[in-house]
Parts: structure tokens; sequence; C-alpha cells
């Protein structure tokens, strides 16, 4: 795994930033569009007026900023992409990332069966499987103590079902984990060969953060196959990861697409991927921005849809709240392209970009940001 931006403090501080805007982006992308996932365009207008949602709107029980499975999962990668690299910077022991990621998705679906984190067990006190030791980079300032979850499985907020995809909770459960040299070649996966939802996509953008953009890629494409075997479905997931490396790197976002786009026409059956981005470019650069624009790119439930509806919409809005706004003011999974919009617009813009009184009403911030700055200070490490 790389160490980006090891140059000087300000392009520390510039990586810092687009981590945290990543990881808070996608959140507030989330929260932004959960509370109308599942509604037509017309309903939401019906409901929220003739603009659609304008800002956070409450959701189950009048709650506001709450997320969904959309931000679970990807601080749940990002935990994982974290375990992985201090294990290989303190151990030189490389290639277990997706054990470790496997074992972090299985720690997502406890939250999803169960309603807290589990008691302090003392049989698991020394067993780092349960992220015990509070001097583990990963703990992320959750209190510890003998036998107790640390980490992300610590926080009860996490411990709440927000309509998962049943690829997502049927693949986690095959305790799957790809081989990290696993052919990317458009054979299906082992698992879920027919499925690709967007749950591969939506949880990928900390690759990107972690690694250059062909290995970002790669390792992307690998582990969707936890839970999707589809290659449209591995191929969206590999691209957010490309596509989020190239901004790390300093692209702008199309060109960042541009340089994906040849990244993905190396690998054989990335058709339909490429055909959803390219119209997704096209689009953007026809015009005015509209939600029944959008919705020529789909809904959103499948994988390279919910890409392409948030490419366009970063691309095709100047500002950050309008490019968040159009992407969730849609039928469809609204909460998907939020969050991968943000994703986007957080690691272009870094987190100073995005909207502050918005970002401070998101649920779990001040947990998202503290693992953003974990990810940072592992990944950005002389």
């Amino acid at each position: 795994m790389h160490q980006p931006w090891r140059q000087s403090w300000h392009a520390a501080a510039v990586y810092r930033s687009r981590v945290r805007g990543c990881l808070l982006g996608g959140a507030l992308g989330d929260a932004l569009g959960y509370p109308v996932e599942f509604a037509s365009l017309d309903r939401i207008r019906a409901q929220h007026g003739p603009r659609g949602v304008t800002g956070l709107v409450p959701g189950a029980h009048g709650a506001l900023g709450l997320v969904s499975d959309d931000t679970q999962m990807t601080l749940f990668t990002a935990e994982a992409l974290l375990r992985a690299h201090a294990r290989e910077r303190e151990k030189g022991i490389g290639g277990a990332w997706p054990q470790l990621l496997r074992q972090a998705y299985e720690r997502w679906l406890t939250t999803q069966t169960t309603t807290a984190p589990p008691p302090a067990d003392p049989a698991h006190a020394a067993d780092p499987a349960h992220g015990a030791d509070p001097a583990h980079p990963s703990h992320g300032g959750a209190p510890a103590h003998a036998g107790a979850p640390a980490g992300l499985a610590a926080e009860p907020w996490l411990y709440a079902r927000r309509a998962p995809g049943n690829a997502c909770l049927s693949g986690v459960a095959q305790m799957y984990a790809p081989d990290p040299g696993l052919p990317l070649d458009g054979s299906p996966g082992e698992v879920n060969p027919d499925s690709k939802g967007c749950g591969t996509v939506m949880r990928s953008a900390p690759f990107g953060l972690a690694a250059p953009a062909d290995t970002a890629f790669a390792m992307a494409a690998r582990g969707a196959q936890i839970t999707h075997g589809h290659p449209t479905g591995y191929y969206a997931a590999g691209a957010l990861a490309a596509v989020v490396a190239h901004l790390v790197a300093g692209e702008s976002l199309e060109g960042a697409v541009l340089r994906t786009l040849r990244l993905l026409e190396r690998h054989p059956g990335h058709q339909e991927t490429t055909t959803a981005l390219r119209e997704a470019l096209d689009l953007a650069a026809d015009g005015a921005p509209t939600a029944r624009k959008v919705e020529t790119l789909g809904e959103g439930w499948v994988a390279e849809q919910a890409l392409a509806v948030a490419v366009y919409c970063a691309l095709a809005e100047p500002r950050v709240t309008d490019a968040l706004l159009l992407s969730v003011n849609h039928s469809g999974d609204s909460d998907s392209t939020g969050s991968i919009c943000g994703n986007l617009l957080g690691t272009l813009h870094g987190d100073v970009g995005l909207p502050h009184s918005w970002v401070e009403r998101v649920e779990g911030r001040a947990r998202i940001a503290a693992l953003a700055d974990d990810l940072a200070a592992e990944c950005g490490r002389g």
C-alpha cells in the first residue's frame, strides 16, 4: 500500500482533508438521501416542495441526519484497510487485506443482527481479532476493556438496520475472502454471481484513499466479490476506488474519470461500467442539470447506474450543496447515489469544502472524522 504525499506538511494536510472529506461527504450524501430512498421524484416533490429535498430532512422517528448501510459498510471498509496497512508496516506481512476485509464485514453483519455491542468476554481479552488492544491503530478512541469489542464494533450507533441489501447480507454470511491475486477477467465471482447491486460500489471509496489507482481498482474489485459476483458489480466498485485515488493525487474529477475509463478498458467485461460512465460524462456536458436528466442514467439500484448518477451530479453542478441535492432528488436509491457523490465531492474539495451546517448534524460525525484521521495518519506515514 502506498504512502501518499509525504513531501511536505502542506501536502499531508491536504491529504488528511481529502480523506476526511471522502468519509464525511459520503455520510452527508447518505443522510440527505436516506429519508427519500425508495420514493419517486414526484412523491419527493409532493412531500418536500417543488425543489424536493433542500437539506437534511427527518427520517425514521423524526430523527435528522441518520446514515444507512452505505455509510456503515464504508466505515468498516476503512477500518479493514487501516488494520491491513498497520499490519504490513509493523510486521512486514502484506496480502492479508482480503481476510481483514471479510472480518470487518462480518463485524458489520453483527450490527445488523444485534441491537448493541456485545458485553466484555474475558476469554477474548488477548484476542487481536476482537480489537481489544487500545494501542491498536484501528481502536480509534473507543473505550477498551478486557474482552470488550473495540473500533467500530464498540459504537452503539452503528447497531441499526438501515435497509441493507440482500446480497450484502447473504454474501457476508458466506464468509468468503477473495484471493489477493484473483484474476479480474470478467468471470463471475463465487458469491452471488448474478448480483451487481450498488452495494459493491457504495462501500468502496476507501480503497482509493489507501492505495494508488491501479492497486485501489484491483483491491476494490476483488473486495466487492465478497458479496457480489457480477463483473459489472465488481468493476464499478473498482472504478469508484480508482476515481477517488486519482482525486487524491490532485486530478480534476473529469480527468479522474477519463483515466479510470482507460484502466477499465484493460479488463474483459468492462463494457456496462464503461458505457455508464461515458453517458454520465456526455450528459454533464449537455446543458443545465436537471432531475429528469439524472433519471435517464437509471435509478441507481445497480452498481454502474449508481456510479454514473453520482459522477454526473458531481460534474454537472459546480456548487457542492447543489450537486449533493441533485444526487438525491430522483426516483430510486437516493442514499447510495448521494453517498457516492459525497465521496467524490469530499475527496475533490476536502472536508473544508463541505457545508459545515449540514455535516455537523450527521450521525456519528465525530467518530467518522476520527476514523478518517487514523486512516490518513496510517497511510501517510513516512
